[in-house]
């Protein structure tokens, strides 16, 4: 919102002569839904810092609002607020109420002393802090959009394991549900896999697959298929029968595709391909 002059000046020279008094008790208020995770100095640089911004808009060359020219630098502190206590676990309502309580701070003053034009001052200052959190909610939120797609992404990269069980072979053994997303981090891994490792076979064990329907099916034929563009013949392992009659009744074909009830039994199917001789000791 736009702020006249005159109103800035009096909203400012009134944060101004309670400078130390109001951050005090905002540091204190805030406190109390903190339950002790910021250290007393490290709460008091915070709320200085949000204390700065509101009086970087009052006294800046702009017209008071957060989203105009000279309010960069208020906006600058308030996002680098909402991105730190997004990263250390804060919640939203934390987050935004670490501004808000200022409100209640200065009415408390403010209602102390001489009250001629403080109600009207005092919306002005309300409507100013309202946008200031409504600003850091949003950033707050961005932020942890952020860091949960980078927490998702790692999860992807941890829960796709592209392993070497021998010279030649390598395996992607698939746990739990197969959607697009993660087929394509199966798919790019396996490639890149293959790749380094000069690898001929390529086993795709579902073993840990809780269930597969068409759309599954049609996500491991594509990885098959892109392996093989590469060179490597693809084994898929770990057909359980309840998986093989669902197969069947949807109508999936899996053609040429060699497909092993087991992992052993894949790795057996590979290394006689590649010409690896397995003989079985009798016991002594």
């Amino acid at each position: 919102m736009k702020v006249n002059a005159e109103a800035k000046q009096r909203l400012s020279a009134l944060l101004r002569s309670q400078e130390e008094e109001i951050v005090k008790r905002w540091a204190e208020l805030a406190a109390r839904t903190l339950r002790g995770r910021l250290t007393e100095a490290e709460l008091n640089r915070q709320v200085g810092d949000v204390y700065a911004a509101l009086l970087g808009m009052l006294e800046g060359d702009g017209d008071g609002e957060l989203t105009g020219m000279g309010a960069g630098e208020s906006r600058a502190a308030l996002a680098e607020l909402s991105q730190e206590w997004a990263r250390q676990g804060f919640t939203p309502t934390e987050t935004a109420n670490l501004v808000f309580t200022v409100k209640e701070v200065v009415l408390g003053l403010a209602g102390s002393g001489d009250t001629d034009g403080v109600s009207a001052d005092f919306l002005v200052l309300s409507l100013l802090v309202d946008e200031m959190g409504l600003f850091t909610f949003e950033t707050y939120a961005k932020a942890r959009e952020a860091i949960i797609a980078d927490q998702t992404e790692q999860l992807l990269e941890l829960s796709t394991p592209v392993v070497k069980l021998w010279d030649g072979v390598v395996a992607v053994p698939l746990v739990g549900t197969l959607d697009s997303a993660r087929a394509q981090v199966v798919m790019e891994k396996l490639l890149q896999t293959l790749v380094d490792t000069g690898s001929g076979f390529a086993i795709v064990d579902i073993t840990g697959v809780s269930a597969v329907d068409t759309q599954v099916a049609q996500h491991i034929l594509k990885t098959v298929v892109a392996a093989r563009l590469m060179g490597a013949e693809c084994i898929i392992s770990g057909i359980r029968p309840q998986i093989a009659q669902t197969v069947v009744a949807l109508g999936i074909e899996f053609g040429d595709i060699v497909t092993k009830s087991s992992l052993a039994d894949a790795l057996q199917h590979a290394l006689r391909a590649s010409g690896v001789d397995l003989v079985k000791r009798k016991a002594v």
